[in-house]
């Protein structure tokens, strides 16, 4: 007699669509060992614009989400009710054996909290993670997720650790290695038949590749005007490619400060992930507080600046290509890369493309226990 097992997968912000995608394809090419998978992919809505969503579906080859929440934007904590309040008939109607959530952000916490409260098993993709930072909403989601998901499928050792000291029963700790990368891996031939850098006069040139969203960076006048000055003086020495997020884009405005001053400093459109791998691989320098350029600029080995004064991925600067940066002290670290290779570190183990793998096989041995 098989074992049927119905998953609920929750994707709600542009990380996540990455992070679900090769689970998906997994899910979609199983069939073994006595054990019968069915999912549907319920997608929140946290993001719902084309550029920061749609895009992304149809780049990953994700399939159309069979339940749109449909949440939209709004502070945290009408955000996360929203989900909640949305989630919770779906949950009610389906009947799910799991429900498997990704990342940190809050359509993970929510959903996870409504599971937990039907006694619907949680399964937490990038459990563990910590930048020990309480100031950043993220911070939060990752640690109430964690306490009350039912696996927690680590993608490194550091983060294997952290639960261990916040008293997590081993049994729950599960290492498989950062999901992520397996869609890096299956995109990356792709990614490098992207025409983007031949549209930018950029093949064979040196550059740097910018990104910024976080509030401590756009949405401080001073922060903010420091790093555009530091980026303006950079683009005289090299081509600084610079896809803007919509709200840094308005916070400029808002501060009244110049986007340009002379230069090569080139300001884009949001990109879609493709480009964005093209862009991480083969730049001299990655600048960012993204938390997915900091694991992607890590496989690829590009040296990489990380604007922010923690990282819950600390792995990416003990191996990896990583730093941390400061708009105080980017200067002299953007010398320090420019002055050194064109590639750093290592690849942490288990980044191998074949996370989403064992993340199924640990969900299905805790199904069959």
């Amino acid at each position: 007699m098989k074992t049927r097992l119905k998953l609920l997968i929750i994707a709600g912000a542009r990380p996540n669509f990455m992070k679900v995608a090769p689970l998906i394809k997994r899910i979609l090419g199983y069939g073994r060992n006595g054990v019968s998978l069915e999912y549907k992919l319920v997608h929140t809505g946290q993001h719902y614009d084309e550029k920061m969503s749609g895009i992304f579906f149809s780049e990953l080859g994700i399939p159309e989400p069979e339940i749109n929440l449909e949440a939209g934007s709004g502070s945290h904590a009408v955000q996360t009710a929203n989900i909640m309040t949305r989630f919770e008939p779906v949950c009610v109607e389906e009947k799910p054996t799991w429900v498997i959530v990704v990342g940190d952000v809050n359509s993970s916490v929510a959903c996870t909290l409504v599971a937990a409260k039907l006694g619907i098993k949680v399964a937490h993709v990038e459990a563990g993670l910590r930048s020990f930072d309480r100031t950043m909403p993220e911070e939060i989601n990752r640690l109430v997720t964690d306490a009350v998901a039912d696996l927690l499928l680590t993608p490194s050792e550091d983060a294997s650790e952290n639960l261990r000291r916040e008293g997590v029963p081993e049994e729950k700790i599960k290492l498989v290695g950062n999901i992520m990368i397996d869609a890096l891996v299956e995109n990356v031939e792709k990614a490098r038949q992207r025409q983007l850098l031949t549209s930018l006069g950029l093949q064979e040139k040196p550059f740097v590749y910018v990104t910024l969203h976080r509030p401590s960076n756009v949405d401080e006048a001073g922060n903010l005007g420091a790093i555009m000055s530091e980026l303006n003086r950079l683009s005289r020495q090299l081509p600084v490619i610079f896809p803007m997020h919509p709200r840094t884009k308005k916070m400029l405005s808002q501060f009244g400060i110049p986007m340009q001053e002379g230069g090569h400093l080139r300001i884009l459109d949001p990109i879609g992930y493709h480009d964005s791998l093209c862009l991480t691989e083969r730049a001299r320098l990655v600048l960012t507080d993204s938390g997915g350029l900091q694991e992607e600029s890590t496989y690829f080995r590009t040296p990489c600046l990380t604007l922010r004064p923690n990282t819950e991925r600390p792995v990416t600067v003990n191996l990896g290509s990583n730093r941390l940066t400061s708009p105080d002290r980017l200067r002299l670290d953007i010398e320090h890369v420019l002055q050194n290779g064109a590639r750093a570190g290592t690849v942490p183990p288990m980044w191998d493309g074949r996370a989403a793998e064992r993340t199924l096989k640990e969900i299905i041995a805790a199904s069959v226990k």
